[in-house]
């Protein structure tokens, strides 16, 4: 059915592109005028005051974010970003509203930073809470002060009733009521704590880009869009954060187990802090990539600038993403305590990795599951303890693997080539052995990595017969990487559960390793190891 519009004498008529009604400027005017007069009221007090003199409060930043989300939907309904005469206004009510959200989570920062318990950094967090709050307020004072302007470019005429800035005032006493409500009585709450910590080092593992982003020196905040920063990477990752919180207050918050365990919700408010700087970075760079950014920026706001754009990637980078990133390092360290704390003691045996033993790879994954998770954990080796968390130390145990290989396997050649009598050729033992080897390899009892050998010159030369020729000449190859021997030998890890639960998922992925010692894919599980 063909849709109509009607023109100043009152005829119909349809758009020729759409076949749409449309609404005259005249018409669409007075209905912005008023359907939005509380913003446009609420705009003419933030300007009174001049540019840069804003105390943006909660009660403020809440009120202009109402009012700006209804006057964004009202605009968005008929077509504004669409129009050439009124696109600048809707870009202008966009950005309010983005800022007036941004002041609001930074106020609440600010007003609740005490409460969080915070572990120490660097700088000065809440000093630096405080300056960018009034960085925001002279942001939100210059768009609104844009926003009246282009208003009045428009003929929307503005009424001469308005609030003061008294209206907004957070003019709250100190203190809180009393905490006086009775533990709630839940199911086993320790088991989510452990739990939540565990997310949280996996967070941690997979928040590198909070810490590459705190690093980036300031002529290249630009250069980071799209990869590594983008508003899609950090929304998601706000998102995880605030998940964690809510999960802690489901389950956690008011049960024996807070309430006996101090440490607890300090990690809840490490949570809530990034939850709420990862908001800030989100909205930041959702400004910068849909209004300001070269490559994806509408022009609008480029062609007349509103908002300070360095200003904007400071606060983005060296705000929200560095203070996230030391927060975080504090979360991370706090998890790894809760978790000593509440450790499961298990044993687990696993088979030696197949190709080599422990070395480098497989050393160093089982080092970084420990560390990971920070706990203490030993592998037991005929007796003997390592330390799991030490790549060299696991290394070291290779020396009593392979001599253990080298016992069992002299039995099996033994078995396959008895003592002779008589005294053999050079020759002939070197044959003997390359026999005895390829016997081996073909009932998988050793590995070859080359073809053909590289067989010693002293083979047959050596004291003995072909029984001590060939142990030698084994142990030879192995050394020099053609040939590893294959057992059934294993080892016992010894610590925390969790712990031992990635190691058994690795150990059953070969530690990352063929057979021939290529990498295999680590599973879902063990994500935080591909970093």
């Amino acid at each position: 059915m063909l849709t109509i519009m009607n023109d100043s004498s009152g005829r119909d008529f349809p758009d020729a592109e759409t076949g749409e009604r449309l609404i005259d400027d005249q018409q669409f005017r007075e209905l912005i005028r008023a359907r939005c007069r509380p913003l446009l009221e609420l705009v003419r007090g933030l300007t009174a005051g001049g540019v840069g003199e804003l105390a943006l409060t909660r009660l403020l930043s809440g009120r202009l974010l109402l009012e700006s989300s209804q006057m964004e939907e009202l605009l968005d309904e008929y077509g504004a970003s669409q129009n050439r005469r009124w696109s600048r206004l809707r870009a202008l009510v966009a950005a309010l509203r983005n800022f007036a959200r941004i002041g609001r989570t930074l106020a609440h920062v600010q007003r609740r930073l005490p409460t969080y318990r915070l572990l120490a950094v660097d700088a000065d967090f809440h000093a630096a809470t405080g300056e960018r709050l009034c960085l925001v307020g002279s942001v939100v004072s210059a768009v609104a002060t844009s926003l009246l302007e282009e208003a009045r470019l428009l003929g929307v005429a503005i009424a001469d009733i308005v609030p003061t800035p008294e209206d907004f005032a957070e003019q709250l006493p100190p203190g809180r009521l009393a905490r006086n409500r009775d533990d709630r009585i839940t199911t086993d709450a320790s088991i989510t704590v452990t739990y939540l910590a565990t997310e949280f080092l996996n967070l941690a593992a997979e928040s590198e880009l909070l810490r590459t982003s705190a690093r980036v020196p300031p002529q290249d905040y630009a250069h980071c869009f799209p990869d590594p920063v983008s508003e899609e990477r950090l929304r998601q990752l706000s998102f995880r954060f605030h998940n964690l919180q809510s999960l802690y207050d489901t389950h956690v918050s008011r049960t024996w187990v807070e309430t006996s365990d101090p440490e607890l919700s300090i990690l809840r408010g490490h949570a809530s802090v990034i939850y709420h700087l990862l908001k800030i970075a989100t909205d930041l760079a959702h400004y910068y990539e849909r209004h300001v950014s070269p490559q994806t920026g509408d022009g609008l706001l480029c062609e007349r600038p509103v908002v300070d754009t360095d200003a904007i990637m400071a606060t983005l980078f060296a705000y929200a993403m560095a203070f996230s990133s030391d927060v975080l390092d504090g979360g991370q360290r706090l998890s790894q305590n809760i978790l000593r704390r509440y450790a499961e003691p298990g044993r687990l045996e696993v088979p030696v990795p197949s190709y080599r033993g422990f070395h480098v790879r497989p050393s160093n994954l089982v080092a970084r599951i420990v560390a990971h998770y920070g706990s203490e954990v030993q592998m037991d080796l005929d007796g003997k303890l390592f330390d799991a968390g030490s790549p060299l130390d696991l290394f070291r145990a290779n020396e009593t693997i392979n001599a253990r290989k080298r016992r069992w396997l002299a039995a099996e050649i033994a078995r396959v080539h008895p003592d002779q009598d008589g005294v053999l050729e050079p020759s002939a033992i070197a044959a003997a052995v390359l026999a005895i080897v390829h016997r081996l390899s073909g009932e998988g009892k050793v590995i070859l990595y080359r073809q053909p050998l590289e067989i010693s010159d002293e083979i047959g030369r050596r004291e003995g017969g072909v029984l001590e020729n060939t142990v030698a000449e084994i142990a030879r190859l192995q050394a020099t990487g053609q040939l590893d021997i294959r057992t059934d030998l294993t080892v016992t890890f010894i610590g925390d559960k969790r712990v031992l639960a990635d190691v058994d998922v690795l150990a059953r992925v070969g530690y990352g390793e063929d057979g021939f010692g290529n990498n295999v894919v680590l599973p879902k599980e063990l994500s935080y190891l591909r970093r």
